[in-house]
């Protein structure tokens, strides 16, 4: 089995569910609440070991009840923890999450003890970078480390994954650090600050990020599926048809990078890959929650 190496935020979610998001201003009744797992790294590492990847998840926490919570559920579904620094001096990080009847969300992020990661906190698990096949990260980390740690993989012949969310400024020579980007649509306005509204302009943000080193890039489309393009083929995937409906869109996007990690480290072809990640992330909606709603390799077969 081929070892995948995972950096990025755990953070406790604060779940509110309630008819509407309230917009500026506004208070709304909800109806219920939820504290659970998240974090997109930590969200991606369960969704990755639940689908018998070989998971490593280099983080920083507290020493605290939340801390407590993260690395039980680790031991649950398989994550290694060696990698997983805690500090007692400070507090493992929260994210209020709104979520509406239709399962949209809006969530705010306070990633506490993972906002002092650094760049040595990357030196001082070298080794594991090293033996792992692929490197999946996300932009929650302290950019600079971000960077660092995309550049150590690098070097270290990894395969390299970054899931940019949330959207925060890359300069122009970190894409050519990049084997595989995957943003959203509103991700993919941000970096190249236009909008992208029809299939004319999804495949020429494409080719833009093609075009600033990227080797491979996956546009999720939400609902409408996903767009992969590469120097050598680009295609559309539609969304996965589900036999249920979906009822909570979050930690989506984190099923989808998890499961495409682990897709990679198994050797599968591009397309393969993505139609197994578009699964289990479709598959992740029908069910409550973040962390929780990632499926097993199990359920995903039975599918």
């Amino acid at each position: 089995m081929n070892s995948i190496c995972i950096f990025g935020v755990f953070v406790a979610d604060l779940c509110f569910f309630a008819e509407k998001i309230p917009s500026k201003g506004e208070t709304v009744l909800g109806k219920s609440h939820l504290v659970g797992p998240g974090g997109k790294g930590s969200n991606q590492a369960i969704a990755a070991a639940r689908l018998n990847g070989d998971v490593n998840f280099i983080t920083k926490v507290g020493k605290d009840n939340h801390a407590d919570t993260a690395l039980k559920l680790y031991k649950d579904s398989g994550v290694k923890t060696s990698s997983i620094i805690q500090d007692e001096n400070l507090s493992t990080g929260v994210a209020g999450i709104m979520i509406d009847d239709n399962g949209n969300n809006a969530i705010s992020i306070i990633p506490g003890a993972a906002a002092h990661l650094d760049e040595q906190d990357i030196d001082n698990n070298i080794e594991i970078i090293e033996k792992s096949k692929i490197f999946l990260t996300q932009m929650e980390t302290p950019e600079d480390v971000t960077r660092y740690s995309l550049k150590k993989a690098k070097e270290s012949n990894c395969i390299t994954v970054l899931n940019p969310a949330p959207a925060r400024k890359l300069n122009e020579k970190d894409f050519k650090l990049l084997d595989f980007f995957t943003p959203n649509e509103t991700e993919t306005e941000f970096y190249l600050n236009k909008k992208i509204k029809s299939e004319t302009d999804i495949k020429s943000a494409a080719r833009e990020f093609l075009k600033k080193g990227v080797k491979n890039i996956v546009i999720t489309l939400g609902n409408r599926g996903i767009y992969f393009a590469n120097n050598n083929e680009e295609y559309f995937i539609d969304a996965f048809k589900l036999n249920n409906e979906v009822i909570d869109t979050t930690g989506a996007g984190d099923a989808f990078n998890g499961a495409l990690a682990v897709a990679l480290s198994n050797d599968l072809r591009h397309k393969e890959a993505l139609e197994f990640a578009n699964k289990v992330a479709g598959i992740s909606t029908t069910r409550i929650g973040a962390a929780n709603s990632m499926p097993y390799i199990k359920d995903v077969e039975e599918y």
